[in-house]
């Protein structure tokens, strides 16, 4: 079985428990919502304070709910050492974190597809024709986060404040990331030639390669640890 086989099989093992259930899922898409409800009573229809903060508030939205649904990437195997039992299996640990990785990303997307439609509705969003570039941008910014955040949950995941230290490692580390995308998405939705932005989708896709070889080169040392 190819390394890849392998962490496939470990991200379908975590989406189809995690959709058996669909709490996480749940309170991740409520949670969403909400802070886009309320960031919508927050501004005027139409103003230009509501059109300049609508990147922001779209990035967020998302990357707080993201995290909610990082926190619980790795409880359950910690419940009953399933996760040393995970550990004892005769795979690479960078299988083991490209199959949590593949399966939070998933989730998050899922989740992104299911309120992006509000989100639209609620702010009147024109992206310029550009659609396909705002979801490239969407799953750049998604990548490095969820790569950088599925390493802090397994480093957090023994720990009695892990709620607390998720966002607390996970926030700084992330924050080249948020403010690329942020910038990008901001030139999409105000209808800019992309050579305006262009530096920051580099910036995003050079991070999130970044991200992906340190965290996958460092995830076995983590899990040691625990």
């Amino acid at each position: 079985m190819t390394i890849w086989r392998q962490s496939l099989f470990i991200a379908w093992k975590d989406l189809r428990t995690e959709f058996r259930t669909r709490q996480n899922f749940l309170t991740t898409l409520f949670f969403a919502f909400l802070v886009i409800l309320i960031f919508n009573f927050a501004f005027d229809p139409g103003s230009v304070a509501a059109r300049e903060s609508t990147p922001a508030i779209l990035w967020v939205a998302f990357l707080f709910a993201g995290m909610l649904s990082l926190g619980q990437a790795f409880t359950r195997e910690k419940e009953d050492d399933c996760l040393l039992g995970l550990l004892m299996t005769p795979v690479e640990r960078g299988v083991i974190y490209n199959g949590k990785f593949l399966a939070n990303l998933l989730f998050i997307l899922v989740m992104e597809v299911c309120i992006l439609p509000v989100f639209i509705i609620f702010f009147n969003v024109s992206f310029h024709g550009m659609f396909a570039l705002f979801l490239g941008i969407i799953l750049l910014v998604d990548i490095g986060f969820v790569a950088i955040g599925t390493l802090f949950a397994a480093m957090v995941v023994s720990m009695r404040t892990r709620e607390v230290m998720l966002p607390v490692l996970l926030f700084p580390v992330a924050v080249p990331v948020v403010i690329a995308g942020v910038k990008a998405t901001t030139g999409v939705l105000q209808g800019l030639d992309v050579s305006v932005y262009a530096n920051w989708l580099k910036l995003l896709g050079g991070f999130d390669l970044i991200f992906l070889a340190v965290c996958y080169y460092v995830f076995k040392y983590v899990v040691e640890e625990n």
